[in-house]
C-alpha cells in the first residue's frame, strides 16, 4: 500500500505536480459553489475559451512565457466578461447569451491565433500537469491566494447577492464584477496546470458534489475542497500506475466522485429520493 500511494511523490515532478494541484484544490472549489448557487455553472466553462485569445497573445509579445500568457488570458477573460455583462445590459437580452456568442468567437479566434504563431494547442488545451515547473507553482500559490482573500472580502454580500439577486442595488453589480475578476483568475491560474479545457474541472465537480454531503454552504465549501485535494491526490497516483496523462485523470476521479454522490450520496441522491 505504501508503494503503492507514497511512492509515486519520491519523483519531484509528482510532488510539484501534486503541490500546484493543492492550491487550486484550496481556491478553486469554493468559486464553483457559489457559480451553482447563483445558476452559473456553465460560467467557468465559457470563461475558460475566452481566455485563449489573451493567451495567444501573450505568447506571441512574451516569447511564451508563462506569466505573458497568464496576464493576456486574464485581460481578455476580464474582456470577455464585461462585454457580457454590457451587451446584456444594453440589449434586454440574457447574459448567458451574450457570454455563448462571445465564448464561439473567442475560442476560434484563440485557437486561429495559437496555430498561426506556432503554439502546441494540444498543450495549451489540455495542459501537463507533470511538467508544472517553479515558475507554476508560483503563478498557482499567488492565484491561489488572492482568490481566497478576494472571497473572503466579498463572502458575505456575495451570499446575499446569490440568495436574493439585486437586493444589494447598484452595489451588486461591484460584489458580481468582483466575483467575476476571481473566477477569471483562478481559471487562468488553472491553465497553467490543466490547460484552457480542463481548467475548470477542479472548480466545478467538487463543487456539485458537494451539494450531496451537506445543507449549509460552509458545509458543503468544506466537502467541495476535500474532494477536490483527493481528486487530485488520487488523480495523480492512477496517471503514475497506469501511464494516463495526469490532468484528465485528475478530472476522472473528480468525476467518479461526482457520480458516487449522485448515486448515493447522505443529501438528494438517487438512493435518498
Amino acid at each position: 500500500m505504501f508503494d503503492l500511494l507514497v511512492t509515486p511523490f519520491d519523483l519531484a515532478f509528482m510532488r510539484r505536480a501534486l503541490v500546484g494541484c493543492l492550491a487550486l484544490s484550496v481556491a478553486a472549489p469554493p468559486l464553483g459553489l457559489f457559480l451553482v448557487l447563483r445558476r452559473m455553472s456553465l460560467t467557468a466553462d465559457v470563461l475558460q475559451h475566452g481566455i485563449l485569445p489573451g493567451v495567444a497573445i501573450g505568447a506571441a509579445v512574451g516569447s511564451v512565457s508563462l506569466i505573458a500568457m497568464g496576464l493576456g488570458g486574464l485581460l481578455a477573460g476580464l474582456l470577455v466578461a464585461l462585454l457580457a455583462a454590457l451587451l446584456a445590459r444594453a440589449t434586454g437580452a440574457r447574459e448567458d447569451s451574450q457570454f455563448a456568442g462571445l465564448y464561439l468567437v473567442a475560442l476560434a479566434l484563440g485557437v486561429a491565433m495559437a496555430s498561426h504563431i506556432g503554439l502546441d494547442l494540444t498543450h495549451l488545451l489540455f495542459g501537463s500537469v507533470l511538467a508544472v515547473d517553479d515558475q507554476a507553482l508560483w503563478l498557482m500559490a499567488g492565484v491561489a491566494s488572492v482568490t481566497l482573500a478576494g472571497l473572503s472580502v466579498i463572502w458575505r454580500p456575495l451570499i446575499l447577492e446569490s440568495m436574493d439577486p439585486g437586493c444589494l442595488g447598484r452595489a451588486g453589480m461591484v460584489w458580481q464584477a468582483a466575483f467575476m475578476a476571481l473566477v477569471v483568475l483562478c481559471v487562468v491560474g488553472g491553465f497553467a496546470a490543466l490547460g484552457t479545457l480542463m481548467s475548470v474541472g477542479l472548480m466545478m465537480l467538487p463543487a456539485i458534489a458537494a451539494r450531496h454531503w451537506a445543507a449549509r454552504l460552509g458545509g458543503q465549501m468544506r466537502a467541495a475542497v476535500a474532494i477536490a485535494v483527493l481528486s487530485s491526490a488520487a488523480g495523480l497516483v492512477v496517471s503514475y500506475h497506469l501511464d494516463l496523462p495526469a490532468g484528465p485523470a485528475i478530472l476522472l476521479v473528480a468525476g467518479a466522485v461526482w457520480l458516487a454522490s449522485l448515486v448515493a450520496g447522505p443529501r438528494e441522491s438517487l438512493l435518498r429520493r
